[in-house]
């Protein structure tokens, strides 16, 4: 398990973990987050935040409010009980997970306003993506085309992908992330979120399907939701892995046009330092 550390600002800084295994990072992330609790408690200290950036190896993990039944199928892949919030789901590579140690108090942030944070910043990025990297946009006839875009659920923590329909022209045409979620077809789940808070510190976090391989979510209701389809980012627009070599100019243009997972992961560091330095504010939720 490899362990890079980075500084983002002043009060954030970066650690990223390779082929981690969920036990031992869990209790390293719940030491620091005691101890950084005990330094405030004790002589007053605020210590940097801090964004865990996690390449896991497969593992299932069910949360506090997880149940058994949501379990379908038993594997080779281990099942851990943690004490996130939220239900069972999936880690592995492939797979962008990102644990927020913040001091919600120090911030001036509700344990709301960090999920909110968490959810847009997912968002941005992946619509970001999709209008940058698109093989999001598929015609059908005429001037009329299918959008895939990304919204957060007031009824259901996370991120979720939709479809709309758009008959105007490029020129005129809503972008993406304005439209309404409510007026197009959910697609399925790109991305979960959990967290714990304790006396005002959080950790655990977010994951993002990059260009994992999927198939780990058959053996689960994801979430808890019976029937949820998850999706990955690589099925909407071009990933490194998908670039199919043919002739040398065909390749090196392909490769160009193509995003990495290590891309994706900066865009969504950068988007949540910007965040956590007030630089980026909380958009207005949807209504339900």
């Amino acid at each position: 398990m490899q362990n890079t550390v980075q500084s983002l600002n002043e009060m954030l800084v970066s650690k990223s973990l390779s082929a981690a295994d969920y036990v031992p990072t869990l209790d390293a992330m719940l030491s620091r987050t005691l101890a950084r609790i005990a330094l405030k408690k004790e002589q007053g200290l605020r210590t940097p935040d801090e964004l865990w950036i996690v390449d896991h190896n497969d593992v299932y993990t069910l949360g506090q409010a997880g149940k058994e039944e949501h379990i379908l199928q038993r594997t080779n892949t281990p099942i851990i009980k943690t004490d996130r919030g939220g239900q069972v789901t999936w880690h592995g590579h492939g797979q962008l997970v990102i644990y927020w140690l913040f001091d919600l108090e120090s911030l001036g942030w509700s344990v709301r306003n960090m999920v909110s944070h968490a959810e847009q910043a997912i968002e941005d990025v992946v619509n970001d993506c999709l209008k940058s990297h698109a093989s999001n946009s598929l015609n059908t006839s005429g001037n009329t085309s299918v959008n895939i875009s990304a919204h957060a659920r007031r009824d259901a923590p996370g991120v979720y992908l939709y479809s709309h329909l758009n008959t105007a022209t490029n020129e005129n045409a809503q972008s993406l992330s304005n439209a309404r979620a409510d007026d197009a077809i959910m697609l399925g789940k790109i991305a979960s979120l959990g967290f714990k808070i304790k006396h005002g510190f959080s950790y655990h976090g977010v994951a993002i399907n990059l260009d994992c391989d999927l198939s780990a979510f058959n053996a689960i209701n994801p979430c808890g939701y019976a029937g949820m389809q998850m999706l990955r980012l690589a099925d909407f627009v071009a990933m490194d892995e998908q670039t199919a070599v043919q002739t040398a100019e065909q390749s090196m243009q392909a490769i160009a046009n193509c995003l990495s997972y290590e891309q994706v992961t900066q865009k969504l560091i950068d988007n949540i330092a910007k965040r956590h330095a007030g630089h980026i504010q909380l958009r207005a939720l949807a209504p339900k």
